[in-house]
């Protein structure tokens, strides 16, 4: 038998008492670990990848309101990302913000070069 507030690892909080919702809610956001391209990318290749992703976005499911509010917060600080996420009631799974959910538990999986550039990213010439 589980807390009153437990819910499966990896699952968003049930809604009802707030149980584990408020502290996933809370959690804070924070920036990606590093991460390397299978090959060298130009910013440009990189910026297409990205409009691609975000273009795609919300035929994954989940709703158009939360697909803008990532983009936003993955464009932004990490102070403004965390002000966003919070008041769009997002719940952050990944402090990185590669999985999240929304209040009626819709997952949202962000790939990491939507929340920053690779470590071999090459300047275009």
């Amino acid at each position: 038998m589980g807390c009153v507030g437990s819910t499966p690892k990896g699952a968003p909080a049930a809604g009802g008492g707030g149980g584990g919702k408020t502290a996933e809610a809370t959690k804070k956001v924070r920036k990606p670990k590093p991460w390397k391209h299978p090959q060298p990318i130009t910013t440009g290749q990189l910026r297409q990848m990205r409009d691609e992703f975000w273009d795609t976005a919300p035929h994954y499911g989940g709703q158009k309101e939360i697909w803008d509010a990532l983009r936003v917060a993955a464009e932004s600080e990490v102070a403004l990302a965390q002000t966003i996420v919070e008041s769009a009631g997002v719940i952050v799974s990944s402090a990185d913000l590669t999985i999240c959910y929304d209040e009626r538990g819709a997952k949202y999986e962000l790939p990491k070069y939507v929340l920053s550039e690779p470590t071999n990213l090459v300047q275009e010439s």
